[in-house]
């Protein structure tokens, strides 16, 4: 029952924090060249997200099992008393050995996918390092760490690396907390809840030396690993208003852009200056937003691996990536790699398909913006952003095989003489006005023989000027 009631308690509060942070005024950037950056975001619409590390070897859910907080969702061995619990998953980093980590697959795979953008994590709360860190020993080049002997064990350099050769947008997770930083978990006291478990007003010197502990990891990830485009901070509870926790973020962004000029800081959950663009987590809006955004999705259910992890399928993720798309967002899909530095088979299947289904209709993904109605029925609206053409996306029933032969368009008006053709078939169709809507008819090859699966898109060259 107590379980239950904090859960139900932490369920209600994490609502209204959706609800308040939903509802928060948008800041406009000011800096041209983060504006510049920002509009280039905008047009790659697909990212690749990838949560790893010493916690991939046992599928444990990504660092939550060392936080003491009662909600359901962290599954800990209750065998084992909390404090042994915690000094095991710590030493995971003595057998965090991932020999068949492949950058330049993952790189390529990601292309092949057609996604545009890379976020990885670099450190995720329980504050192990994915790169050689001079800051602490709990990192991938520790000599603790079996990969240190690899012929290159910093395996952020070589994962960045790879992704810049092929033009990917860059982006750097970092978790605001550190739960293995003494400085943010002290030893002096028990591990309380996801929080800093000290005052700080009663130890300002401490919290002191975790800002520039913060401040000196992320210049390490600014100055050491080339062109970065995305600082991601996460754990939005590290702020000013919750127990004084302000890590300084005017003087960490001012010296990050000193080194990446126009970087994008996405500070996610606290509104204001630095969170340029905003992070809806598993979910994707009702409406389409006034402002930059990213929905943040899992493949499978968990964003860290799990052996059996149940994965949503391409029909439904492609789906997601139209709608996100037509309501103004960017998709950035996330996979959790497993504990030898592989993706999982059913993500490789994943990527490859979504992949197949980029190569037809891409145009009317990348490069694109909303336009009004976004979406009635079973389809989707985007506009490109220079040539004006209108896109009409049909998303397909779960057992629709085959587009159908007509598609009626209810709210978009052609201008005469006007062009409508089928990505995927070489030519133009045949179409008539039906009130204030046009009634497309599909080529019967086409429909036997539909160039892609799961959806289906109608290009409109040359639109109303209402339009």
């Amino acid at each position: 029952m107590r379980r239950l009631f904090l859960c139900m308690i932490l369920v209600s509060w994490y609502t209204l924090l959706k609800a308040q942070y939903e509802g928060m005024e948008y800041y406009q950037e000011q800096d041209p060249a983060v504006k510049v950056k920002l509009e280039q975001w905008q047009d790659l619409k697909f990212g690749f997200f990838v949560h790893w590390g010493p916690y991939s070897q046992k599928g444990y859910c990504e660092s939550w099992t060392i936080c003491t907080e009662d909600v359901d969702w962290i599954q800990r061995d209750t065998i084992i008393s909390y404090d042994e619990y915690y000094r095991n998953y710590v030493n995971l980093k003595k057998t965090f050995n991932p020999v068949k980590f492949n950058p330049e697959y993952w790189a390529d795979l990601a292309k092949e996918a057609g996604m545009k953008y890379f976020v990885f994590t670099t450190k995720h709360h329980d504050g192990f390092c994915m790169w050689d860190t001079k800051e602490t020993d709990y990192k991938i080049t520790s000599s603790e760490c079996p990969y240190h002997t690899a012929p290159n064990p910093d395996i952020l350099k070589e994962l960045f690396g790879a992704f810049q050769k092929r033009d990917f947008m860059i982006g750097a997770y970092f978790s605001k907390p550190d739960w293995n930083s003494p400085y943010y978990w002290s030893d002096r006291w028990q591990h309380g809840d996801r929080n800093v478990n000290y005052k700080i007003k009663n130890h300002p010197w401490m919290w002191e030396k975790f800002c520039d502990f913060t401040y000196n990891q992320i210049k390490e990830l600014m100055t050491g690993y080339g062109k970065v485009d995305i600082i991601w901070l996460d754990g939005g509870w590290v702020a000013p208003e919750n127990r004084d926790q302000d890590i300084k973020m005017d003087r960490i962004v001012e010296m990050a852009r000193g080194y990446q000029p126009g970087l994008i800081v996405v500070d996610r959950w606290i509104g204001g200056k630095y969170e340029n663009y905003r992070t809806p987590e598993q979910k994707i809006p009702e409406k389409p937003w006034d402002y930059p955004w990213e929905t943040c999705m899992t493949m499978a259910n968990q964003w860290s691996y799990l052996p059996g992890d149940k994965y949503k399928s391409t029909r439904e993720l492609v789906h997601y990536l139209v709608d996100i798309v037509s309501k103004g967002g960017n998709f950035l899909l996330n996979v959790g790699v497993d504990g030898n530095g592989e993706i999982p088979p059913e993500g490789i299947k994943i990527m490859k398909e979504m992949g197949g289904w980029m190569k037809v209709n891409g145009e009317a993904i990348y490069e694109t913006r909303p336009i009004a109605p976004y979406k009635e029925a079973k389809i989707c609206y985007t506009k490109h952003k220079n040539n004006g053409k209108v896109y009409a996306i049909y998303l397909n029933d779960e057992n629709e095989v085959n587009p159908p032969s007509q598609i009626m368009l209810y709210s978009i008006s052609p201008a005469r003489g006007a062009k409508i053709s089928l990505l995927g078939y070489k030519g133009n169709l045949s179409y008539k006005r039906v009130g204030n809507g046009v009634l497309v008819t599909l080529p019967p090859s086409f429909v036997k023989n539909p160039a892609c699966e799961h959806a289906w898109t109608l290009c409109i060259s040359g639109m109303n000027e209402k339009e």
